[in-house]
């Protein structure tokens, strides 16, 4: 990524083009932001914890000769969300892009419930589906304005049923569920895709479950799947630049990014 050059901006009649990414404090979503960046795009991260590698994130950006916006917000909450729209409509009059990337799980296991009471389930829908429709429905009219996209960042566990924990795999059905139905009701001037990564190799799976634990789980997913390896941040990133920039004609895509793990069984690798 730090070898990249810098990319002659998407204009508009209003200067570069703008990309709200949320939870881009770390992770894919840092990973965006700084793609968009390198595009010449204006940027607007968010985190809702993660102060420090957010800043972090905020000067890799401003490094690649981008114009940052650092925005607090916690996305299960509407009024944030709303906040967090104004404040880019406020600083650049527009908004291009919409990622919505911010999400929490538990890692309870498929089938320790006890792990899961109501609350835990009702905080992780709240980030992983709640708060992308809300971001949805605050960024809609400027999107619209714009002719932008959106790409929402679920997750193989909403289409294969498996993942770190019941509450996070209904999460990510829902968010399947709703990119459907948003790519048919904000058409034709806003197309909503998704982006359905498997196992990626980001600090957020590690400090859930621990080193050993992971190191475990990325080598078993590397001898399942087809094409034997996980997913880095900028692979998912890559996707979602891709989806925003190039792939007009598509829109209600729910792309996987699992390296074959939804074709099942490898027994035909060599």
């Amino acid at each position: 990524m730090a070898n990249q050059t810098v990319q002659e901006p998407e204009m508009t009649a209003q200067g570069p083009k703008v990309a709200l990414i949320t939870g881009s404090g770390t992770g894919v979503g840092a990973a965006t932001a700084l793609m968009f960046a390198q595009r010449g795009w204006r940027v607007v991260i968010n985190y809702s914890r993660s102060e420090s590698e957010a800043r972090q994130s905020q000067l890799a950006c401003e490094q690649a000769e981008a114009d940052t916006l650092l925005v607090r917000a916690d996305v299960a909450q509407d009024t944030d969300c709303k906040a967090m729209t104004e404040a880019a409509i406020r600083q650049w009059g527009r908004i291009d892009a919409l990622v919505n990337n911010a999400g929490i799980t538990s890692f309870a296991g498929p089938s320790n419930w006890d792990a899961q009471d109501a609350e835990t389930f009702q905080r992780i829908l709240g980030v992983n589906t709640v708060g992308a429709f809300q971001m949805i429905r605050a960024c809609a009219p400027h999107l619209r304005e714009s002719r932008g996209a959106i790409v929402n960042v679920s997750s193989v566990a909403g289409s294969l049923g498996i993942g770190s924990s019941v509450a996070y795999v209904a999460s990510k059905g829902a968010i399947n569920a709703l990119t459907l139905h948003l790519a048919r009701a904000m058409a034709p001037e806003v197309r909503v895709n998704a982006v359905c990564p498997g196992l990626i190799t980001t600090r957020w799976f590690v400090d859930g479950v621990g080193q050993e634990q992971y190191d475990k789980i990325k080598a078993a997913n590397e001898q399942a799947t087809p094409l034997g390896q996980a997913s880095s941040p900028e692979d998912v990133a890559e996707a979602i630049v891709w989806l925003i920039t190039s792939a007009r004609t598509m829109t209600g895509e729910l792309l996987q990014l699992d390296a074959g793990m939804h074709l099942g069984s490898t027994q035909t690798r060599r």
